[in-house]
């Protein structure tokens, strides 16, 4: 998946958009302004932030070398996944589904709607 695929599909999620809160190269995609996904453009290799539920994100860091503790972010609800590696697309697309959804239920009930 390359940033535009990768851009194309969060955005596709409903009430989604993005936006560069921390500079100029950090693109950030948010669901009704809480952050699923960020990623730095600058990086040589696309690796993108990705919230996961604890016991699962140390389930995939264990399986998946691509998978590492999130950079810059609480490290307990969030991976770093590279998304140049050996992970296929479909694997990718479920992580940022997964990370969408954990989002989501954190929202105000009024507010998932």
């Amino acid at each position: 998946m390359n940033i535009e695929q990768l851009r194309a599909y969060c955005l596709s999620k409903p009430d989604t958009s993005e936006d560069f809160p921390f500079g100029e190269t950090t693109l950030c995609f948010r669901v009704k302004g809480k952050i699923f996904a960020i990623t730095d453009l600058k990086n040589e290799r696309l690796s993108v932030n990705l919230k996961c539920e604890p016991a699962y994100a140390l389930e995939l860091r264990e399986r998946y070398d691509e998978v590492q503790p999130g950079w810059h972010m609480n490290k307990k609800h969030w991976n770093t996944v590279d998304f140049e590696g050996s992970i296929g697309d479909a694997l990718l697309r479920q992580l940022i589904d997964h990370s969408y959804e954990q989002v989501v239920k954190t929202l105000r009930r009024e507010r998932r709607k």
